[in-house]
């Protein structure tokens, strides 16, 4: 099972309850949150008075798209769904093969997908934080001018603490959203306590024909229920911190019914006579518990708002490991849990951009007509992968899959087609950083197979190396050298380069090739592989899943296991320094594009801390590289 792999990953036996807590602070931010802002921003599509058949059937909607959408496709069939544990867009794309054979629309599919994610990652915080402060207005209306202020203050301080890890706050996190959980459901029963009619909304009956007596207009009204499954993306692609059963007991159990009573108790209320202008949410509390519930409802937006980030850093590193972004610094925050990254650039940009969100929209009823619009994609985008899983993973006949994936193409497609209403009124946004994260990824991608092709072309063969160790021509020297190396056949390019300028060479030599898994971590005994050329050359390859990182001096003690004689005391690691050019002839790629490329390699990690090296032990061989 998934959640067995990762307990034993982690090294901990955890019980059930503990992990289910523990997922409920970190998968279930964003969703359950969403009913802060919501049903208000469906019924402001309605008018300030709306009928009860308009209220009932907004909420019935809003009640099947959970269900539809959160329960039976990610819960139901996503999660069942995992390449080796892991879950999201983009480990569902390489459990697909695309490391294996050519398959670009799979991988655009795939990679489009991710980096919408990191579009609608920016809103998230904005609005979340900014729906939970506007209650303010009702403790008194003088206090509505503070809530942009405020959640200015609480996203700087929130993207501030980033550098120093979540390990310590994030035991808090699960306990908090259980409170969170458990308030939503007792405000949802003194909801419908007012008015008991609006159970009613359970059958379907309401919610479409709702959408078919409103026509252009109801259709579009689906853009607004939308919002309450944006982070049911979360449930899939966080499924390898925790496992599957954690995440779905945490769901069925706690989260989906306080999500349903908390929604039918605001559409309760607005039957029973509450106006609709404001904060509905808040309007089910107490008047002397208000203030008490604007600081949980901050809270658990913090945490919302934190899940993204963690999220972002995660796929951040995924995507690294692919070779789908440049090296950036990755800083393990603790030795607790894998998951626990920071990712310096990413967290930078994404609190600039979403500084920028919320000062630019103000209040999150504006906010809100730029949600949602590329997680709708997203859910698109994985809904066509998983059929494709449904047909080369489970081997179901094309009707079978049809149906379920076509059940969900449909829903999705409805979504996204009613959220492009939204385009013009800032749904532009998160598609225009997609598409921004979107062109880096495919201009890096570009570049480093030109490179990797540049210097393929240019290997010196093995034979001509060995030939010159025979020979006696090249002085051997004490101690033990690896040469890193993108070639798996071939003398290694600084190897070469080294024996031509120093005509000497130590007297072990070990050339090393890492190679990235389609899964998310390589066992133990298919990590490493070496063998003996001759004359004190030995090669290696090791191979890594895209969830881990390499530690090349830890991995040396395991290549002398294998009768590597290398000596771990003396040991220089020899790299490349490569520096980008354009190429002269008609094969090179666009000037536009090595000039990106060339400045992403530039500003990129060292290899040397991406590899966890020595720095008093290494070379870097400068050369250039026309692309």
């Amino acid at each position: 099972m998934a959640g067995d792999r990762q307990t034993a990953h982690a090294g901990v036996k955890t019980a059930l309850p503990a992990l289910t807590i523990a997922a409920l602070g970190v998968v279930f931010g964003d969703i359950a949150t969403s009913p802060l802002y919501t049903l208000k921003t469906v019924l402001d599509f309605t008018g300030a008075h709306p009928e009860p058949a308009t209220v009932l059937g907004s909420l019935s909607l809003i009640l099947w798209t959970l269900f539809l959408i959160t329960t039976v496709k990610y819960v139901g069939f996503a999660m069942r769904i995992d390449n080796e544990g892991e879950g999201g867009i983009i480990a569902l794309m390489t459990l697909l093969g695309v490391k294996q054979r050519a398959r670009p629309a799979i991988i655009a599919v795939g990679l489009f997908g991710a980096a919408l994610i990191y579009g609608d990652g920016a809103i998230t915080p904005a609005i979340s934080v900014l729906s939970a402060l506007e209650g303010m207005e009702l403790v008194t209306p003088k206090l509505a001018a503070v809530a942009l202020p405020a959640a200015v203050a609480i996203l700087l301080a929130l993207f501030a603490v980033q550098p120093l890890g979540t390990a310590r706050i994030g035991r808090a996190f699960g306990p908090l959203m259980l409170a969170w959980c458990l308030v939503m459901a007792a405000l949802g029963v003194y909801g419908v306590a007012l008015h008991p009619a609006v159970i009613a909304a359970l059958n379907p009956y309401y919610g479409v024909r709702f959408l078919i007596s409103g026509g252009a207009a109801g259709f579009f009204i689906l853009g607004g229920v939308f919002l309450c499954v944006t982070g049911a993306e979360a449930l899939y692609a966080d499924m390898g911190h925790f496992g599957p059963k954690p995440i779905r007991v945490a769901w069925l159990a706690l989260v989906f019914p306080s999500l349903v009573l908390n929604y039918a108790g605001q559409a309760a209320l607005v039957l029973a006579g509450a106006p609709t202008e404001g904060n509905i949410f808040y309007r089910l509390c107490p008047a002397p518990l208000l203030t008490p519930l604007i600081l949980l409802a901050t809270i658990a937006t913090i945490i919302a708002s934190q899940s993204i980030i963690t999220g972002a850093f995660s796929m951040t590193r995924q995507a690294i490991q692919l070779g789908w972004l440049p090296r950036l610094t990755i800083k393990q925050t603790s030795a607790e849990g894998y998951g626990q990254i920071y990712v310096g650039a990413v967290n930078w940009l994404l609190m600039i951009v979403t500084l920028a969100l919320a000062l630019w929209f103000g209040k999150s009823d504006n906010l809100a007509a730029a949600y949602g619009i590329a997680v709708s994609l997203t859910m698109l985008m994985t809904s066509a992968l998983l059929f494709i899983a449904m047909r080369e993973v489970w081997g179901w006949n094309i009707l079978g899959a049809g149906a379920v994936a076509g059940l969900f193409l449909l829903v999705d497609g409805s979504f996204f087609v009613a959220n492009m209403a939204k385009v013009l009124d800032g749904g532009y946004v998160p598609l225009l950083l997609a598409c921004a994260v979107y062109g880096l990824m495919w201009i890096w991608h570009r570049g480093a197979v030109a490179v990797h092709e540049k210097i393929a072309s240019e290997l010196t063969p093995t034979s001509t190396l060995v030939a010159m160790l025979e020979s006696g021509k090249i002085a051997r020297v004490p101690g033990s050298a690896v040469f890193l190396t993108r070639a798996k056949d071939g003398t290694p390019p600084v190897m070469w380069w080294h024996i031509s300028h120093n005509r000497s060479l130590h007297e072990l030599v070990l050339s090393l090739t890492l190679t990235v898994a389609s899964t998310p971590r390589v066992s133990s005994d298919k990590r490493l592989s070496a063998s003996c050329v001759g004359h004190g050359y030995w090669r290696a390859e090791v191979h890594y899943g895209f969830m881990e990182l390499p530690n090349i001096p830890k991995l040396l003690a395991e290549c002398k296991q294998l009768g590597v004689e290398i000596d771990l005391d003396d040991v220089t690691y020899y790299l490349g320094h490569e520096t980008i050019v354009p190429r002269q002839d008609n094969r090179a790629l666009p000037l536009w594009q090595e000039m990106i490329f060339a400045a992403m390699s530039r500003n990129g990690a060292r290899i040397s801390d991406f590899l966890k090296l020595p720095h008093d032990q290494v070379v870097e061989i400068g050369r250039e590289i026309e692309i």
